[in-house]
């Protein structure tokens, strides 16, 4: 079942992980997601896998997180809902976070850019099959909404990689999700590490992207401010980033610049609520202190003396999963989580604020957090800190500010 990982001579090797990658659980036919019931209240345990190795100093690690049975044998349709899952679709995930109406009407003059390493040479025709399940309008080359770029910006495209190309696929899948009418740009870096991935975010602005949003992270290191630090600020548009699924105490850069959103994790559940929905913190959500990155003035927690992480958050959740489509290593739909989920979707209600050019966009939900949803129930470990690793009325590290409550804390 497996794709061979098409090499160049200029980049690295396969790694023995990507053939593992793809022991995910996944929807071998491409039904439509309509035909999926809607997730459980309380979904059985499961085993999930990273799709991508460990950060690193330097050098990024993808975040999805896919889910797989203890065999590492593929689910059929039939057999997933038996383990309690029963993912999350487009549609749901308007619902949740109060953006149907504006997922519809707003967004068609916003680009998002999705920057992500290696190629998916399967990435358009799968993003053609999620939008379709999901009614949601073609978006391809030939209509103008999709581009795929090298991180020059040309069609020089890095070798292929089956662990990134989920991330890709993830990532491409949940910003339709949330903002159907955007364009969307693919920045392909041509590996992993974090200089170049900075030069693709660099590529997403220069060709026109309103919002960037980075599913990866490397661990945090001496000088990232150095290597970072300019490739990731670019006052006028909204630079996103996963906190990374390590739980509390537990930091990556980007996300812990201070010109980045650091997006954390929920757990997402629907309930009889008004909302129709609840959320708790997610117990891998990354969360803490960073070592090196000054405090920026719209923080004012206590603990941390330097940037504190996250700033927002969204479902992130394997066991509360969103379904998206691959085909490059994996035959077709596949449940995934990972912090990976929440980045691209808080970059797609960015565009649908349509602000980004105007507005500090990291300071924003914090002068506008009662336009959130606050998550107040959840931890992601232990810390010495409550707020550092449990949730709790206002800001705390999990979930940030909180979650999407339609566009105004965007």
């Amino acid at each position: 079942m497996l794709r061979t990982v098409m090499t160049r001579a200029r980049r690295r090797p396969k790694r023995l992980a990507a053939a593992i990658a793809v022991a995910v659980a996944v929807m071998v036919t491409a039904a439509p997601v309509d035909a999926f019931p809607a997730a459980s209240a309380e979904p059985a345990p499961v085993n999930y896998k990273p799709a991508c190795d460990k950060p690193a100093a330097r050098h990024a690690a993808c975040l999805a997180i896919v889910d797989s049975d203890a065999s590492g044998r593929a689910l059929s349709p039939q057999a997933a809902p038996a383990v309690g899952l029963n993912p999350y679709n487009a549609a749901d995930l308007q619902s949740a976070y109060g953006l149907t109406v504006a997922s519809a009407l707003l967004g068609g003059r916003q680009t998002i850019a999705i920057v992500d390493a290696y190629d998916d040479p399967t990435a358009e025709a799968d993003l053609a099959v999620y939008r379709e399940a999901n009614h949601l309008a073609a978006c391809t080359t030939g209509n103008g909404c999709f581009r795929k770029v090298d991180q020059r910006g040309g069609t020089d495209y890095p070798s292929a990689d089956a662990q990134w190309a989920i991330e890709i696929s993830l990532d491409l899948d949940m910003a339709s999700a949330i903002c159907p009418n955007c364009r969307l740009l693919l920045v392909e870096g041509d590996d992993e590490d974090l200089a170049n991935l900075g030069i693709a975010v660099d590529e997403g602005v220069k060709l026109g992207a309103d919002a960037v949003s980075n599913s990866y992270g490397a661990a945090e290191f001496a000088d990232e401010l150095a290597v970072a630090g300019s490739h990731y600020k670019h006052p006028g548009v909204a630079i996103v980033a996963s906190s990374g699924d390590s739980g509390a105490l537990s930091t990556l850069v980007p996300a812990a610049l201070s010109t980045v959103l650091a997006v954390g994790g929920t757990s997402l559940y629907r309930d009889g609520s008004a909302r129709g929905w609840n959320e708790t913190a997610w117990g891998g959500a990354g969360s803490g202190c960073s070592p090196v990155v000054p405090k920026p003035s719209w923080q004012t927690d206590r603990l941390c003396a330097k940037r504190t992480i996250a700033d927002v958050s969204a479902v992130a959740d394997p066991h509360t999963p969103v379904l998206f489509y691959d085909t490059f290593g994996v035959p077709g739909w596949v449940y995934g989580g990972g912090t990976s989920v929440a980045a691209p979707i808080i970059a797609g209600v960015y565009a649908l604020a349509g602000n980004t050019a105007t507005t500090n966009t990291t300071a924003y939900p914090y002068a506008h957090h009662r336009s959130l949803f606050d998550v107040t129930a959840g931890s992601n470990g232990a810390c010495d800190g409550g707020y550092l690793c449990n949730a709790q009325k206002g800001y705390d590290g999990p979930t940030g500010n909180g979650t999407p409550n339609g566009i105004g804390g965007f």
